[in-house]
């Protein structure tokens, strides 16, 4: 099989998100075994039904085509009042509209966030596997990722630091196999 494509979500906007450290960092691990291409979400206007099919939802229809070009996609996300950024929700309802003509049907994904505090990302992930069933996204289910962001997990150069990246190595060799596993549809 040819390489694999892989499209890289961040739930934030922000450009020094800690989120978006973190997909950097995988990224990183997993370099030379599939090529990752990050879709942006920050330019996604508010999804309104009323602007299907009109130019206003261009946006989205540019979105879903790069969507659509992946063989899977890796959600990294930060967790906001212990559900899903606004940011990605839009992103995701948005691309799922009109109704029958998602982008998000059979393509697998993975879910993982960093956060300051114990818990981590763990409600916001919850919320985006209830969100994936229905939007029919094949979502890999183990290893969980809810990493905790503390001093060296991703180095000044940017990549996974020491403690963290015999964990994170293995997770992204899992989710390759994962993609790779689901890609008879």
């Amino acid at each position: 099989m040819s390489t694999l494509k892989i499209g890289v979500i961040v739930g934030s906007n922000s450009k020094q998100s800690i989120n978006r450290q973190l997909a950097q960092g995988l990224v990183h691990l997993a370099k030379g075994r599939a090529d990752f291409e990050f879709l942006d979400i920050a330019m996604l206007p508010l999804y309104n039904r009323d602007f299907d099919g009109t130019p206003a939802a261009q946006p989205f229809e540019e979105f879903k085509a790069k969507v659509r070009g992946c063989n899977g996609l890796l959600f990294v996300t930060p967790e906001h009042n212990r559900s899903v950024p606004a940011v990605l929700k839009n992103a995701i309802d948005g691309a799922s509209r009109p109704y029958g003509d998602s982008a998000w049907g059979g393509i697998p994904a993975a879910i993982i966030g960093t956060s300051p505090g114990g818990p981590a990302t763990s409600m916001a992930q919850q919320h985006l596997r209830n969100v994936f069933v229905f939007t029919d996204m094949p979502t890999m289910q183990q290893p969980e990722g809810f990493i905790r962001w503390t001093e060296g997990l991703i180095d000044a150069n940017g990549q996974v630091g020491s403690a963290s990246k015999e964990f994170l190595s293995k997770y992204m060799d899992k989710f390759l196999a994962w993609v790779q596993l689901h890609q008879a549809r």
